[in-house]
């Protein structure tokens, strides 16, 4: 089993409530991580027929099992009446005994804001960083990481990329959208699907977006909505940190993990990946969902945003999840151009960011300081993800 960062905050959070939450997109490894971290406790899965009629027809002896050990739930959303009655167990119970994991963030979080507020801790698990895998295991190319992704059945069990994208999307599709919204034309959402995998790194235009996916704005916010719950996308906010109304606030869109984002835009391999129109935009795809992850998983709150304003000038990323501000852009070139650093300059002085806490990666492996910044490899920025 690979390490996973998150453990750590876990285990620290398990000291203080007497629930702790785990959230994140299926086949993430949620439930590897919490009965590794607590075999001793009771695990009962809600996805099973006969555990969730426990639940259904017993809600207080199911509750009660795991006396002095402890109870994992496990897609505790399944049965949202749950939640009323955990309510009291919580209140009495020690720090700790209740584990509760979902993949469904959209139902879990409301069920929780209506009656677990004030006694869970909520965390999210996320597919593998390049950082729990290691060097070893990290791929030799950009290209072959991205196209692999970091889903655990893919690094740990060698199931091929493109059959676990395709089977991962066709569940996605056919399960968890008809849970949580009545969508009855499918292949509209497929569409829309697509159309967001195309808009990777990009500003996001809702008019735009709904025009070309045929549907109505309130209909493309209420998917969007669906697939930030499902963790498969993201979005950034325009970083306005004392500048006033020169930058644009459109969001930009990114994927949680690159492998579904390759099979939705029709790459078949690491090999398409070299000449792919949107080349660029998956490399700063792959190394932004990284510092996404690297937040995350220490149970820190990812607070990412890009700088663009009216006048052209923009940079990637603005990183501010740890003590400092970090400037990052992401450049998919193996040589670094004498133009690179450009935007990190003058968005680092105007921002009063010194040049250490500049950071340019590229799609090379050498690194090295400049005067206006730092280059770094694509492995060591992908590997090295200390907030």
């Amino acid at each position: 089993m690979i390490s996973r960062l998150l453990a750590a905050a876990l285990m620290n959070s398990a000291r203080h409530y007497p629930i702790v939450t785990l959230t994140g997109p299926r086949q993430s490894g949620k439930t590897t991580l919490i009965k590794s971290m607590w075999p001793e406790k009771v695990y009962a899965s809600l996805e099973d027929p006969d555990t969730l009629d426990f639940a259904q027809s017993d809600p207080r002896a199911f509750l009660e099992q795991g006396e002095g050990v402890g109870l994992i739930i496990d897609e505790a959303q399944r049965h949202p009446p749950l939640f009323g009655y955990l309510q009291g167990y919580a209140d009495r119970a020690k720090a700790g005994h209740y584990v509760l994991s979902g993949s469904n963030n959209f139902l879990l979080m409301e069920k929780i804001g209506q009656s677990l507020a004030g006694r869970t801790a909520v965390l999210c698990l996320l597919p593998l960083s390049a950082e729990e895998l290691g060097a070893v295991a990290l791929d030799s190319s950009w290209e072959e990481a991205a196209f692999r992704g970091f889903y655990p059945r893919v690094r740990a069990e060698g199931l091929p990329p493109e059959l676990f994208a395709r089977d991962y999307l066709a569940t996605y599709v056919e399960r968890d959208v008809r849970l949580v919204k009545n969508i009855g034309d499918l292949s509209s959402f497929r569409r829309f699907l697509e159309l967001c995998a195309g808009r990777a790194g990009q500003l996001l235009n809702l008019s735009a977006l709904a025009g070309d996916a045929g549907v109505a704005v309130n209909t493309l916010k209420s998917w969007l909505s669906l697939l930030e719950a499902s963790y498969l996308v993201f979005r950034l906010q325009g970083w306005h940190e004392n500048f006033g109304k020169r930058i644009v606030k459109a969001p930009k869109l990114y994927w949680h993990d690159t492998s579904i984002l390759c099979r939705l835009l029709g790459i078949r391999g690491a090999e398409d990946l070299r000449s792919h129109p949107l080349r660029g935009a998956l490399f700063e795809n792959l190394v932004i969902a990284e510092r996404y992850k690297a937040a995350s998983h220490r149970g820190l709150e990812p607070r990412l945003f890009f700088w663009r304003d009216t006048n052209g000038h923009e940079v990637d990323l603005v990183d501010q999840s740890g003590s400092e501000s970090l400037l990052w852009e992401c450049k998919s070139g193996s040589t670094i151009a004498g133009d690179f650093f450009k935007q990190l300059e003058a968005i680092g002085a105007e921002a009063a960011i010194p040049p250490e806490r500049r950071i340019l990666v590229y799609g090379g492996t050498e690194s090295s300081r400049r005067s206006a910044g730092r280059a770094i490899g694509w492995r060591e920025a992908l590997l090295d993800s200390v907030i």
